[in-house]
């Protein structure tokens, strides 16, 4: 079996491809280890750079672009490995990444997804939006990291290098468990993009295993190839697959006054956007809200088989306080200085 399963989904990313897989190849040369690339329907030459290239390299390909979650989804359950690496097209590895994730993964059966320090590929001293040193999401449900706190991006000063336990782990690059991947039921389609790794990481801490961050290891990834963040469609997105992971994942008692919250917070957002001239931004805001409550009936079913599949366990590790109050009202803008 295939110690290590590097896969890489890609969609009209043949530049990236030009640029990173030859160093995702180069630094990935343990013997069981083997790198896939997962075609997600690109339109441009990126199949055809792969099969002239990279001849030896597994390639799955897909006639239609089924988004982050669907796409992985349905490439995992072609391939059999011990580990998964989910591998944005957009990072450069660097040498021996690979290895301190497996040696963690090896040393603590109870881990179930791991991930490494994520630096800014254009900016590199600094940490990368997407996942810094690791994840984590306050008691409204704002997701922040530990090197992040919303737009506010810390320098990587050697602060966080210790391995630490962390709420979810980065979709850019994460290492999974196969046989926990499996028994949490795998990405969620249903989000297409964005947020489908926190619940997914949810899921897994939900089942017992711990997610963790490993700083031995380095990446750089670029962000925003796919979706720029200027994108009103990524704002949709980020804002309705919010609402659908605290949905599925919280307990009953804490769903209705939460959405309450979410909603005035969120109505507030849209009506910034609206008066600084962003109509789009205002336009995705509400119709992401107006998708949640259109799907509630799905999500209330997902909730039903997920607590039959994995139960009801609480999970630990949500911050208490607010992200919010914390960057405008105390204009804290660093991981270090939470109130725990």
């Amino acid at each position: 079996m295939i110690r290590v399963a590097i896969v890489i989904l890609n969609y009209n990313g043949v530049h990236f491809l030009r640029k990173f897989l030859p160093g995702v190849c180069l630094f990935s040369d343990h013997p069981n280890d083997a790198v896939f690339v997962v075609d997600n329907g690109s339109s441009d030459d990126s199949v055809s750079y792969v099969k002239s290239e990279f001849p030896k390299i597994n390639l799955i390909e897909f006639t239609a672009n089924y988004g982050f979650a669907q796409g992985y989804y349905k490439a995992l359950r072609q391939i059999a490995a011990k580990y998964y690496v989910l591998l944005n097209s957009d990072v450069e590895v660097t040498k021996n990444w690979l290895e301190p994730m497996a040696k963690a993964m090896d040393a603590d059966p109870g881990l179930g997804a791991c991930m490494p320090k994520m630096l800014d590929f254009n900016n590199r001293a600094y940490f990368e939006y997407a996942g810094a040193a690791g994840g984590f999401i306050d008691i409204l449900g704002y997701p922040f990291c530990r090197g992040r706190l919303l737009n506010s991006v810390e320098k990587d000063m050697g602060q966080y290098e210790d391995a630490m336990d962390i709420f979810w782990a980065s979709g850019a690059c994460m290492f999974l468990r196969a046989s926990a991947y499996e028994r949490a039921g795998g990405l969620d389609g249903d989000f297409f993009a964005h947020m489908e790794e926190i619940d997914l990481c949810w899921r897994l801490r939900k089942l017992g295993f711990g997610i963790r961050v490993v700083p031995a290891s380095t990446v750089y990834h670029v962000g925003g190839g796919t979706l720029p963040n200027n994108n009103p469609h990524k704002l949709y997105l980020n804002y309705r697959n919010n609402l659908y992971l605290l949905f599925k994942n919280l307990r009953v008692i804490q769903i209705v006054p939460l959405l309450i919250a979410r909603m005035s917070l969120d109505g507030m957002s849209a009506l910034v956007y609206l008066f600084t001239g962003s109509y789009s931004f205002f336009m995705a805001v509400l119709r992401a809200h107006g998708s949640f409550y259109q799907n509630i009936p799905a999500l209330v079913r997902k909730r039903s088989i997920l607590r039959v599949a994995i139960g009801r366990a609480k999970v630990n590790g949500i911050y208490p306080g607010s992200i919010l109050f914390e960057f405008f009202v105390r204009k804290n803008r660093v991981f270090s200085k939470l109130h725990w």
